[in-house]
């Protein structure tokens, strides 16, 4: 155990170092001599984080266009460190919230990958989708909603009678209410009668389920960038099956990379992709609204329409490690914000 210990520390060590060499080598230059202009990019993110997204193929790609990632020392100031072109974050804590926040308003000319209080509208499920029927978004190519839900606080046992006052139908599926990056707080339950809820901890949303085939659209978004993956999903329930079934089934956690639709045999009806133009919509609407530019949202088809379309989760800063070709899209977006810099600087 020791020896393992000594070894991490002295990898972190050596990553350090090698942080130090690069900041100082772009940093060189007197103007005497037009240098290559690198891009700086401090992270800080949970080691299981780092390991899914800074692969290896992300990392060579990136030294090869002049991005170069730097961890960034939780125990020493930010403000200290660098300097940095991007802070690119995913941690919890307010504490580390309000470092970053702090970071942000002092250091205008660096882009913060995303704003704390920004990513915080998103990790509470009632406030998530809440901007989604608001959108100004064209019908031309289908309509987009959310659920009816149901946001439980406390006294689970009053969950029946909260569902019948809101009038909300069997199915149901319930999520925990907070999302803070752990396996728990991406669970969901299916209940097929409302009395069983009562057995589940607040806090939790409550949501209709809407059938939708069995599959859902996980669309990725990188600054203007989308790419859509299909993913299995939960299996559509019919009135008949309701009066034979009772009870809340737990599932750890649907649509991940392992559930894969995209060489499956579906229903072509199941299997259309959402127009590219309303996706495009619907992502340029959100990024202004919720103010994130790393996200994805969850969004499924009611089953037996065409155009009718429900975003049921969003999430700040997904696996992309598990999205096809991220290693381009990626340098690529980190690239657009430089050059976007670089207009700001000479308009000025």
């Amino acid at each position: 155990m020791n020896g393992e210990i000594s070894d991490i520390e002295e990898i972190e060590e050596e990553e350090r170092e090698e942080s130090e060499a690069v900041i100082r080598a772009c940093s060189i230059g007197d103007g005497l001599l037009p240098l290559k202009q690198n891009l700086v990019v401090g992270y800080a993110l949970t080691s299981k984080k780092k390991q899914s997204f800074l692969q290896p193929k992300l990392v060579a790609l990136a030294r090869n266009k002049g991005i170069f990632f730097i961890a960034i020392d939780r125990n020493r100031p930010l403000s200290d460190q660098g300097p940095f072109d991007v802070v690119l974050h995913k941690l919890s804590g307010k504490e580390w919230c309000q470092v970053v926040e702090d970071y942000r308003l002092k250091h205008p000319e660096v882009t913060v990958l995303d704003p704390p209080y920004s990513i915080q509208h998103v990790y509470n499920r009632q406030s998530m989708l809440e901007d989604v029927p608001d959108l100004n978004l064209p019908e031309c190519y289908g309509r987009v909603g959310v659920p009816r839900q149901l946001v439980i606080t406390k006294d689970p046992l009053s969950v029946p009678d909260e569902v019948t006052k809101a009038g909300l139908k069997l199915p149901l599926v319930a999520k925990p209410l907070l999302v803070d990056g752990s396996a728990k707080s991406h669970e969901l339950f299916i209940a097929y009668d409302e009395f069983s809820l009562s057995n589940l901890e607040p806090p939790f949303v409550v949501q209709e389920f809407i059938n939708h085939g069995g599959v859902l659209f996980k669309v990725y978004i990188i600054g203007e960038t989308i790419k859509v993956v299909r993913r299995f999903s939960l299996p559509d329930v019919y009135n008949p099956e309701l009066s034979k079934i009772a009870g809340v089934f737990r599932f750890p956690r649907v649509s991940c990379a392992a559930a894969s639709a995209e060489d499956a045999n579906l229903d072509p009806a199941v299997a259309e992709l959402p127009p590219t133009p309303l996706l495009e919509s619907l992502a340029k609407e959100l990024r202004h609204r919720l103010g994130l530019r790393l996200f994805n949202i969850d969004i499924i088809r009611e089953h037996g329409t065409r155009d009718l379309y429900y975003v049921i989760d969003i999430n700040y800063f997904p696996g992309f490690g598990k999205m096809p070709e991220y290693e381009h899209i990626f340098t690529d977006f980190l690239l657009s914000l430089m050059q976007s810099k670089d207009k700001e600087r000479l308009a000025a």
